[in-house]
């Protein structure tokens, strides 16, 4: 699943999402994702990883859990 927030491009697959942001590539892992978020990596959603990123990120669409779209 790939998604994109205020020029930010999130590319998520069952390992964890390489980010594109402000020009830079980065990858999140999984194990990462689901302890920031205190909760398993299926059940987290694009939202919350874009607000892992930048705080105050624009979100304009809904938010889809990671589960629902891999």
């Amino acid at each position: 699943m790939q998604v994109e927030h205020s020029g930010t491009v999130f590319s998520f697959d069952s390992e964890g999402v390489d980010i594109v942001h402000e020009g830079r590539e980065f990858r999140m892992r999984a194990e990462v994702i689901a302890r920031a978020a205190d909760k398993e990596y299926l059940d987290v959603t694009d939202h919350e990883v874009a607000r892992m990123v930048k705080k105050d990120i624009e979100l304009d669409s809904p938010s889809k859990r990671i589960g629902d779209c891999l």
